[in-house]
């Protein structure tokens, strides 16, 4: 199949390792997948990340070939791809859409800081806690970010006990708020779901049908 579009895939892990997921069970729905690296929390604080993928994003940008570019992730990585796509990599706008998979997006939210008390990815993340009107957890937060009108896809387990559902609920609500074209799917199913079960693989396929040529 010639590719769609390139999609620059940016692993999950909590900011801290290596999670294995590679995105490649999207390759099929006509996708060349292009592989982010970024530092982690033991080697720099927020937003070195951010600044790394931005890097990676170029490069798969120049090497694209005039394909449109995406940005996807699961986990810590999804939420890289929001901020990278709608904050841009140049500009906001010039990148064709973000993927985002179970996605930490809220450093405030009260369920996930009582779910995460003892172990917040967050607090690595920054440097510190999380906390209202703090320059960084505002910065880090992904809804402080909107208004660009790149198209989101947001997916997330119901059960998911290690990001609440309810995060990509809000941001869709706050996505559509600021004009985002915006594909959501709660499913069943916990944190680090199969990127290839056939509901993920058939709302992710009418997400880029949505926002891509026809193949």
């Amino acid at each position: 199949m010639t590719p769609r579009a390139v999609l620059l895939w940016i692993h999950g892990g909590g900011w801290r390792a290596r999670y294995h997921e590679d995105g490649a069970a999207l390759a099929p729905l006509g996708l060349r997948v292009v592989a982010a690296t970024y530092r982690f929390v033991a080697e720099a604080r927020w937003p070195a990340q951010l600044d790394d993928v931005r890097a990676a994003a170029r490069a798969a940008r120049s090497a694209a070939g005039g394909l449109p570019l995406l940005v996807g992730g699961d986990s810590a990585g999804g939420m890289l791809a929001l901020h990278l796509a709608l904050r841009g990599v140049d500009r906001p706008g010039d990148v064709a859409a973000a993927l985002a998979y179970w996605a930490p997006v809220d450093p405030l939210d009260p369920r996930y800081r009582r779910l995460r008390a003892h172990d917040d990815p967050w607090t690595d993340l920054l440097g510190h806690p999380p906390a209202t009107g703090d320059p960084a957890t505002v910065d880090a937060t992904v809804a402080t970010h909107l208004g660009s009108g790149v198209p989101v896809l947001l997916v997330h387990g119901r059960e998911d006990a290690a990001v609440p559902a309810g995060q990509s609920l809000a941001l869709s609500g706050q996505l559509l708020a600021a004009g985002h074209p915006v594909h959501c799917w709660i499913t069943h199913g916990g944190h680090a779901l199969d990127l290839a079960r056939p509901d993920i693989r058939a709302v992710t396929a009418a997400f880029l049908d949505s926002v891509l040529p026809a193949a």
